[in-house]
């Protein structure tokens, strides 16, 4: 199961390194205030599924590819994150 969010990380870098002509992760990845716009967007549309319990499967879905390419965009590396979680995890 975690294993599609390990491909969608590698997918993303992978578009990073070599992107693709019309790819919208590449379009993400290059316009990084439209990035952000998009993590925005997609996190009240979350939030507003959560509140009307509709569509929260769907919603979530894109709030998380939204982050990684937000992430991947800016130069934060997942296993730095999960390093920092995993430190809060044995406090």
């Amino acid at each position: 199961m975690f294993n599609t969010l390990e491909s969608l990380f590698n997918l993303v870098r992978e578009r990073k390194k070599n992107p693709v002509k019309g790819s919208y992760t590449n379009k993400l990845i290059a316009d990084k205030s439209l990035s952000k716009a998009k993590v925005i967007e997609e996190v009240n549309e979350l939030i507003e599924a959560v509140e009307n319990k509709t569509n929260t499967i769907h919603e979530t879905a894109d709030v998380l590819y939204h982050l990684v390419v937000y992430l991947e965009a800016s130069n934060i590396r997942i296993e730095d994150v999960m390093i920092e979680l995993e430190k809060r995890r044995n406090q």
